[in-house]
């Protein structure tokens, strides 16, 4: 088990009061809070190593290009890929997810056939209705099951030779709620494509990676997009994991310095993967700070991670149920297959004037759509409540929003 209260001192922000009140942060679905030892490691980067990267040969930049690097392996030895060249680093969770479609969709024809579910993120939603538009391909939505898993029946029916990628979340943003990945790769790679090959699965790991251990190759998914922000790292900083084979294929999605191999007025030749997905400066500094946050996760261990977030998540469900004006999406509980993040709404308040009154309390929470609105439609709802914790969150934070509800009762009810 996590010491939370050892845990809790490692991050300042913690101990600061908004409107008066201690802060009580449950939103780290939309971005973690830091530890010091991530805001220590960027501010000893660059005040003892910046330079720009794979260009200057002095002292500077082989320390900025060898900390670079090693954030590369670290990452990949954090979601045991089998080499640091299928870890791209991008801006985050959606630009991963940008650069795979933009750049797989290039290689489809007319015709050609994309699967995402209904319970995505816009994020992975989004690029894969645009590119197909640009390029002719049909979009597949597969629906959800009464649990919130993916129907893996009604999968089954939509896939066809044309069927190009499967893109679906590990863990919803919205309800929480774990899809089985290593089935879904089984049965998306049993689909035999009509140019003889099989239909590739891509997972957007954004809200599971930074809560559970994730191993690609045990996964035996094709792309893996996540974010370090989401995981006690910094902002601007994220993640495309893909099979080394599958990027060597895929043609650059952003063109200029750092990703080429030669350039002649007419021809340009590309590097070696990573770089070729990585044109322009890259964020540093940003790579420093996510790997310091892959060793404060490791420490903790992600097993013990993942079991304090189903504590806290069958904390929560539990204490809003028993609020009779309360309405749980997704309530049920089983084990692993779930994190700690709930969605609710109070009433017929708006989930928007719920937070308004939560925020005066000091309770950050998120209220609205959750860049998921596919779902949110299907649910019948325009916005809900959203609690999310981490590995910093305690039972008693969760009983202070549950017993703030009163407070907002009285204004609105």
């Amino acid at each position: 088990m996590l010491n939370v209260e050892k845990i809790r001192k490692d991050f300042p922000i913690l101990q600061r009061k908004v409107h008066g009140k201690p802060l009580v942060y449950l939103d780290s679905a939309a971005s973690s809070q830091k530890p010091q030892q991530v805001i220590d490691a960027i501010s000893h980067y660059y005040s003892t190593s910046h330079a720009n990267i794979h260009r200057g040969i002095h002292q500077l930049g082989e320390e900025a290009t060898t900390a670079y690097e090693e954030a590369h392996k670290h990452t990949a030895q954090f979601i045991n890929a089998a080499s640091w060249r299928e870890i791209i680093f991008t801006k985050n969770t959606t630009e991963s997810l940008n650069l795979l479609a933009y750049s797989l969709t290039k290689t489809f024809k007319k015709g050609d056939e994309i699967i995402v579910s209904r319970k995505e993120h816009h994020s992975n939603f989004v690029p894969w209705q645009q590119c197909a538009k640009q390029h002719g391909l049909v979009l597949k939505i597969v629906e959800i099951t009464s649990d919130s898993a993916i129907d893996l029946e009604h999968l089954h029916t939509l896939l066809t030779k044309k069927t190009k990628i499967v893109s679906v979340t590990h863990m919803s943003n919205v309800l929480g709620t774990v899809n089985d990945v290593k089935h879904i790769a089984a049965l998306v790679h049993a689909n035999k494509t009509e140019d003889g090959g099989h239909t590739l699965l891509s997972v957007d790991g954004a809200q599971s990676v930074p809560h559970m251990p994730v191993d690609v190759q045990d996964l035996d998914c094709d792309f893996l997009s996540f974010s370090s922000h989401k995981m006690l790292g910094p902002t601007g900083i994220g993640v495309l994991y893909g099979k080394r084979a599958l990027l060597e294929k895929m043609p650059p999605f952003l063109f200029g310095g750092g990703m080429v191999g030669s350039v002649t007025e007419q021809e340009t030749s590309f590097g070696d993967l990573p770089w070729k997905f990585e044109a322009g400066t890259p964020h540093i500094a940003g790579a420093v700070g996510f790997s310091a946050a892959l060793t404060y996760l490791e420490k903790l261990g992600m097993e013990n991670v993942w079991q304090q977030e189903q504590e806290l998540a069958a904390y929560a469900l539990a204490q809003l149920k028993k609020q009779k004006d309360v309405t749980v999406y997704a309530p049920a509980f089983a084990k692993g297959k779930r994190g700690a993040v709930v969605s609710f709404t109070l009433g017929n308040i708006h989930a928007h004037d719920v937070i308004s009154i939560l925020d005066q309390e000091g309770i950050a929470v998120r209220a609205g759509h959750h860049c998921a609105q596919p779902l949110l439609d299907s649910m019948g709802v325009p916005a809900t409540v959203r609690l999310s914790a981490y590995v910093y969150t305690t039972k008693e934070e969760i009983d202070a929003l549950v017993a703030a509800l009163d407070k907002v009762r009285k204004v609105f009810g």
